[in-house]
């Protein structure tokens, strides 16, 4: 198993986001509208996976940087989710975004964006190397890593291999 890479200090860290956010949107923004709302052979399209990648930037910015409850950040009640599970969030999540149109996607997608840059720059890179949550001596800068930079990776190759059927 390889060591995850982590960068040595905010310049690094927004360097890496910033690339991999500039992929994931040139690609977006170079998708027809058929292309964007065309199934992959997981049944999701490009605009499933943007919106997907909205959710989950929520999601680190409420429950791993705030610690908010899970749920609440999600937007369901406990009963719903009575435990943490990405097993469980994701459906949930798609089944919320699967009919929302590309352009409401899109804004949603660069105003959250925003809106997690601004935190993380706001964040010292020192906080961003503590433990998430006391009992977990993993850095908070895995989970920030995990839901941009490799996300958007992720996803953004998700969409390329769906596209080229």
């Amino acid at each position: 198993m390889t060591e995850q890479w982590m960068p040595e200090n905010k310049e690094e860290l927004f360097s890496a986001i910033e690339r991999e956010w500039k992929l994931l949107i040139q690609l977006a923004d170079s998708l027809t509208d058929e292309q964007m709302t065309t199934p992959d052979e997981g049944d999701w399209t490009p605009k499933d996976n943007l919106a997907h990648l909205t959710e989950w930037m929520n999601i680190l910015m409420g429950y791993h940087m705030d610690e908010r409850p899970y749920y609440e950040v999600v937007g369901v009640s406990q009963e719903i989710l009575p435990e943490w599970s990405v097993e469980a969030v994701n459906p949930i999540l798609f089944k919320r975004n699967r009919n929302r149109p590309r352009g409401e996607v899109m804004d949603h997608l660069n105003r959250v964006y925003g809106l997690l840059i601004a935190k993380l720059k706001k964040t010292p890179f020192e906080d961003l190397l503590k433990p998430r949550r006391p009992g977990n001596p993993d850095p908070l800068l895995i989970w920030v890593l995990g839901d941009t930079t490799e996300h958007f990776q992720e996803h953004r190759e998700t969409i390329e291999k769906g596209i080229k059927k």
